[in-house]
């Protein structure tokens, strides 16, 4: 079985009203345990428009050692109608993390929930996605 390709669905838009918005939403939010976007948190360190480089250390890890063939990375206004549709049949939540094998579907990998246990640390979100998918490697 070839390496999966995960994508990284953002609880936020591109636009400019949806990265205000984003950022209203992360400065208001008083829950610490429900965070406004627990994927942005892993990915760009809450606010930042950039990637940390704790989570581009951690990405390129994940491709080189052969754990996933790609990551993708996508706000809800950037999904196409194919992605969009499974979200809604499966009744997910975003943020969340999908998977796809070559020749395969989408299928759930972690849940919103799931994603806020890890609290912003590239590092526990790689150590776990790379458990998940060697679990699905040793299930087929």
């Amino acid at each position: 079985m070839s390496a999966p390709t995960i994508y990284i669905l953002y609880n936020a838009d591109a636009s400019i009203m949806g990265k205000l918005s984003y950022g209203y939403k992360k400065i208001t939010n008083k829950d610490k345990d429900k965070p406004t976007c627990a994927a942005c948190d892993i990915t760009h360190g809450g606010l930042s428009l950039d990637e940390t480089s704790q989570w581009k250390a951690a990405k390129a890890e994940l491709v080189e050692s052969g754990a996933v063939r790609e990551v993708k990375q996508f706000h809800r206004d950037e999904l196409d109608a194919e992605t969009k549709a499974f979200i809604q049949s499966q009744g997910l939540h975003f943020p969340m993390v999908l998977a796809q094998d070559e020749g395969s579907g989408l299928r759930s990998v972690m849940s919103s929930e799931e994603l806020a246990t890890f609290k912003g640390d590239p590092q526990v979100f790689m150590q776990s996605i790379r458990q998940k998918l060697d679990e699905r490697k040793g299930a087929s």
